[in-house]
């Protein structure tokens, strides 16, 4: 198992830049670019979800990545219990896609409950070749 990685980002629109940044550096150090796009991908609604719907005011998110026996792992911690969910948009909604985007291009995702308080929200991918130390 390759160490996980984790970054805490502000409460700011370029954090979300910034998180799918990390995930593309620390993928394609850990020999990992396969799924750097679906990845990439997740990481910008569920960040984009933590910032709109998921902190409390002034407070960020946390990204998490961590590589495991040929899966990816990545988290996006938030500071509120709510938890989100998926939901049908229609041709004229501006938003409201991001988690069916999540189902879509994950093998596997979920929410958990964060001690001490807000949630998880976690999704996992499948590549085709172990992680590089």
């Amino acid at each position: 198992m390759i160490e996980p990685v984790q970054r805490f980002f502000g409460s700011r629109p370029e954090s979300v830049r910034q998180a799918r940044e990390f995930a593309s550096t620390n993928l394609f150090g850990w020999g990992l670019a396969e799924r750097t796009d679906d990845i990439r991908l997740c990481v910008s609604e569920l960040a984009t979800n933590a910032l709109v719907h998921g902190t409390v005011s002034d407070h960020g998110f946390l990204v998490r990545l961590e590589a495991e026996d040929d899966v990816v792992r990545l988290e996006v911690h938030d500071s509120r219990l709510r938890r989100p969910e998926t939901r049908q948009a229609d041709d004229t909604d501006v938003s409201g896609r991001g988690l069916v985007l999540v189902a879509a291009l994950a093998d596997d995702w979920g929410v958990q409950d964060r001690t001490p308080l807000g949630k998880i929200v976690w999704s996992c991918f499948k590549t085709a070749g172990g992680a590089t130390a």
